[in-house]
């Protein structure tokens, strides 16, 4: 009688004093069972009747197992949805050495790029300190497009941001009948880039070997076979989610230069960049701005300008890590 007694205390309430509605839905739903099929059992003549209360007893049984079923399965869900964590960020500035990129009056891409990338490393580590922050390149000296990606891939980043600046080739008038070329300076403002989908099977191809070298990862634990085709649609899979996340990530960048900084933007458009299709996680190209037109190249060289650059793909990464992690 205690034992019992003991018991039912344990169903009502909690270790923490509560009620544990769970619990008491469950206890209520077996005496329910219970009254019925007792009913039933003292019917005997009336069969309608006991084919009504045996349909509505299997009913609330099927009901509530189903109901705690959907709860498991969406509990489930919730947690493989928030396995992703965001660890490792690529930052690559753009060109260097010989390869000097656009310039301005009195400044090169690549100077300028190193400078922002630079900032950015550094603000990452000051905002979020458990990422770590991965540089392509750390000098003026220029590293190869492929080598880039490598160094992405092997650092098994999260996250790939490239800084560039953007120019406009010069355009050509006729004077007097004369052509005559002439500098276009009427390029202003920001442009995202993703990669294009005429190069997808280069991003496949890096995505392959990226999983391949994954030991750690549960769901290629034997290896990357082509034949199967589970393992196409594992491919498919991280192609399809780096794709969004890469426009995602692109878009939250471009929203902060927008909304925050004021900015005239170009948009987010696709390219086919190498730089962006061999690398094997969710990537964005970002031209912080034209070089060639005057009034940018002054705002990409100043103290405030970068900061606003680097400062609003911070915002845009803590935005994308949220709705990520």
């Amino acid at each position: 009688m205690e034992k019992e007694k003991a018991e039912k205390k344990q169903i009502v309430t909690s270790s923490t004093g509560k009620r544990n509605f769970i619990n008491l839905k469950i206890d209520f739903e077996y005496y329910f069972c219970k009254c019925m099929l007792c009913t039933v059992s003292k019917l005997k003549k009336n069969k309608t009747l006991k084919r009504l209360i045996y349909c509505l007893t299997f009913f609330n049984l099927f009901t509530t197992t189903a109901s705690f079923a959907y709860k498991n399965l969406l509990k489930t869900d919730t947690v493989a949805e928030k396995r992703f964590k965001l660890k490792t960020i690529v930052v690559d500035a753009g060109h260097g050495g010989r390869r000097v990129g656009a310039a301005g009056s009195f400044s090169l891409e690549k100077d300028v790029t190193l400078a922002i990338a630079f900032k950015l490393q550094k603000a990452i580590q000051q905002e979020m300190n458990d990422i770590k922050v991965v540089m392509t390149r750390t000098d003026g000296e220029d590293v190869d497009w492929q080598k880039r990606s490598d160094i992405a891939n092997e650092n098994k980043g999260n996250l790939f941001i490239s800084i560039h600046c953007n120019s406009l080739p010069d355009k050509y008038t006729t004077v007097r009948g004369k052509r005559t070329r002439v500098a276009d300076r009427s390029g202003k403002g920001v442009l995202l880039l993703v990669y294009g989908f005429h190069r997808t099977k280069e991003e496949e191809k890096a995505i392959r070997e990226n999983l391949m070298d994954e030991k750690d990862s549960k769901e290629m634990d034997s290896g990357f076979d082509p034949t199967d085709p589970s393992s196409t649609i594992l491919l498919n899979a991280y192609k399809n989610k780096y794709r969004k996340q890469s426009i995602r990530f692109a878009d939250l960048v471009n929203n902060e230069f927008i909304n925050t900084d004021g900015r005239h933007s170009n948009g987010v458009i696709e390219q086919g960049v190498l730089v962006l299709c061999h690398s094997a996680m969710p990537s964005v190209l970002v031209e912080t701005g034209f070089i060639n037109n005057p009034d940018d190249e002054k705002y990409l060289n100043s103290e405030e300008g970068q900061a606003e650059v680097v400062n609003s793909i911070v915002r845009a990464i803590v935005k994308y890590r949220k709705e990520n992690e």
